[in-house]
């Protein structure tokens, strides 16, 4: 490693954006160093391809300068394997040879732009500087699209009627750092809502989210905490994890009660000393990440059952958000359908532009055991099979369009039941609904634990 790389922090974001320089010319690197830092960039160079390109896999360059022309590397290639592993890095090449062919092949192989040898200092730095403010606004960009997402689904985040606590927790503890844990059946928007909390706090770094579910044991280690070169087999780099590769924003653990006991321990540990070690390394790195979690389980019977720590319950569960399955949220399916739908319409290029009378009226009739998501796919589909300027019945699936709660009870049944066979009736469907979690269940009956406890008992 080059004496310009030897005091290189181990972590994904310097603490100002830094450029990475390429050439096999010492005295070029030196230059351009010199030339970068007097105007204030933090500057990395190297003399060696595959040095380079390692430094690509666990630091995160804002910009990158490569000599077209090495001893026994082509800078496209250089260029070409950088952005494989870097898809928005500015990539600047330098050629001693400004012809128009090279320019062409430098912007085909997906550089940023090229300058040319002899180099011009303020050309060059010019060319650095606009690749840094590419970088930057691309940055921008991506924060203002996540925020536009979060606040184009306000029945998800933010409506009325059954989500108006969530939206007041978001916006309670947003800007905090403090742990927060969000549950809710499949599909009710747990990751939306992570996202919203993401939104709204401020924070300038990226929120990553992954499924400990999806993931085996060990590469949900390696995912979370990064590892060393040789570390294992295929760990041909070193790599950083979710939780430094977070540094100033927010990452999201997906289903976090299917963590593997032996993930817990050490997830726990991360998070009392708000450092991670990589697998096969010696050294802690500290890390600036707010953490939030979601679950469908009930965390509390899970601890009880031994399969979850309660040290590391009480570590997530700081606050926590209940999000309600979509048969609880009232007209809100309505708002949240026609999202959908104008979505789907303009992906599809079909002038589809609402729902009819009957559709709506169905939508809210039927219990949507998938939730959210259900009611996604349903408009995607209905959009794609539609042939006038609205949804009709002849759209839906045929278990939404047929679909009928079971609790409801229309003018033409005559059946009558007395008030303690319709809550037994509702209490069973409850539970049920939220697949035995009784926790959930006294919350959205609206009775403590004990006195659910003693009604089952009374039902039973």
């Amino acid at each position: 490693m080059s004496a310009a790389l030897a005091g290189l922090p181990q972590t994904t974001k310097p603490a100002q954006p830094t450029v990475l320089v390429l050439d096999d010319d010492r005295a070029m690197c030196e230059l351009a160093e010199a030339q970068l830092t007097a105007r204030g960039h933090v500057v990395n160079w190297s003399q060696s391809p595959e040095e380079a390109l390692e430094l690509l896999e666990s630091n995160d360059y804002w910009a990158m300068v490569v000599d077209l022309h090495m001893e026994g590397q082509n800078g496209l290639d250089v260029c070409r394997a950088a952005l494989a592993k870097r898809p928005t890095l500015p990539v600047i090449v330098m050629t001693g040879f400004g012809t128009m062919e090279h320019a062409v092949g430098a912007i085909r192989a997906g550089a940023y732009d090229f300058v040319t040898k002899p180099l011009s200092m303020d050309a060059f730095t010019l060319a650095v500087e606009r690749a840094l403010q590419h970088r930057s606004m691309t940055e921008e960009l991506g924060r203002l699209r996540q925020r536009l997402e979060v606040e184009q689904l306000p029945s998800v985040i933010g409506g009325g009627g059954a989500m108006t606590q969530v939206a007041s927790m978001i916006e309670r503890v947003a800007t905090s750092d403090t742990s927060v844990l969000i549950t809710g059946e499949s599909g009710t928007g747990k990751e939306l809502v992570a996202r919203a909390l993401h939104a709204k706090s401020g924070r300038t770094g990226p929120f990553l989210a992954i499924n400990c579910a999806a993931v085996p044991e060990t590469l949900l280690e390696s995912e979370l905490f990064g590892h060393e070169r040789g570390a294992f087999t295929d760990a041909r780099s070193s790599r950083n994890g979710l939780f430094v590769e977070a540094n100033g924003g927010t990452l999201f653990l997906d289903e976090i009660g299917e963590m593997p006991p032996g993930m817990q321990a050490k997830l726990l540990r991360a998070l009392q000393e708000r450092k991670v070690r990589r697998i096969g390394g010696t050294q802690e790195v500290a890390f600036d990440a707010r953490l939030v979690t979601a679950t469908n389980r009930d965390l509390e019977a899970e601890v009880s059952a031994k399969r979850f720590r309660e040290d590391l319950f009480y570590r997530v569960n700081v606050v926590r958000v209940d999000v309600p399955p979509l048969r609880r949220r009232g007209t809100d399916i309505l708002e949240l359908a026609q999202f959908f739908l104008d979505r789907a319409a303009r992906r599809a290029g079909k002038p589809v532009e609402h729902l009819d009378r009957a559709v709506a009226q169905q939508l809210l009739t039927y219990d949507w055991p998938g939730n959210v998501r259900e009611l996604e796919n349903c408009m995607e589909r209905a959009v794609a099979l539609s042939r006038f300027d609205r949804i009709t019945l002849d759209d839906l699936p045929t278990k939404i369009r047929e679909g009928r709660n079971d609790v409801t009870f229309e003018e033409e049944n005559t059946t009558l039941r007395t008030m303690d066979e319709v809550e037994t009736l509702y209490i069973k469907r409850v539970i049920q609904a939220v697949n035995n979690n009784k926790t959930l269940a006294a919350k959205v009956l609206g009775f403590d634990r004990r006195t659910l406890y003693r009604k089952l008992q009374d039902m039973s």
